[in-house]
């Protein structure tokens, strides 16, 4: 049997990639770009270990009694991007895109192996990474704020900046990216990149 090095990097042809979208882009930039950069990249990864895969691989849940499945963390981010950025910083007053105060996991229950329900999640998730993206680019500075009373995004309960909010969906992506991993390999094996 042979050991496969978690630490390499692997397209479909298990070859390292000399290709990859998230490698060429700017380097030693200010704090904005680099914040954005970095977050450029996660959204990349998330496309990247979702592609290829139909609608029923899309679905597959982790194991019982998890409802985490790739398509539901797509579903789940395009929901935090819009309430990080519509609502929290750009004070939109939007519904929510998959979850409500009555089906708070409809993000993850919602996520059924129709083409339609994957095509709409990435959809939405599109819309809310423009969105947010846009947002970013033309905020006057990062250290402009806004209030998160509920302590919804980890202010504590109270300004957050548009730096903090950056840091926060960082980490978001790169704790769902472990979860994208682990489900990506379970599905067809395919590790790395």
């Amino acid at each position: 049997m042979a050991t496969t090095r978690r630490a390499d990097m692997f397209t479909a042809d298990g070859k390292p990639s000399d290709d990859d979208p998230r490698e060429h882009g700017p380097s030693l930039g200010d704090e904005r770009t680099t914040l954005a950069e970095t977050l450029r990249t996660a959204r990349l990864t998330l496309e990247m270990k979702c592609a290829g895969l139909d609608a029923e691989a899309m679905a597959r849940r982790s194991v019982e009694p998890s409802t985490m499945s790739l398509l539901g963390l797509v579903r789940h981010l395009a929901e935090v991007e819009r309430a990080t950025f519509r609502v929290l910083m750009a004070g939109q007053d939007v519904p929510r895109l998959f979850t409500s105060e009555t089906d708070r996991d409809g993000d993850f229950e919602g996520a059924v192996p129709d083409p339609q329900v994957v095509a709409q999640a990435w959809e939405a998730w599109r819309a809310e990474v423009d969105f947010s993206t846009r947002f970013v680019a033309e905020a006057p500075s990062l250290d402009i704020t806004a209030d998160d009373p509920s302590n919804l995004h980890g202010s504590g309960g109270g300004a957050m900046s548009l730096r903090e909010v950056l840091l926060g969906m960082i980490w978001e992506y790169g704790r769902h990216m472990g979860h994208v991993d682990l489900l990506r390999e379970r599905i067809d094996g395919r590790i790395g990149q």
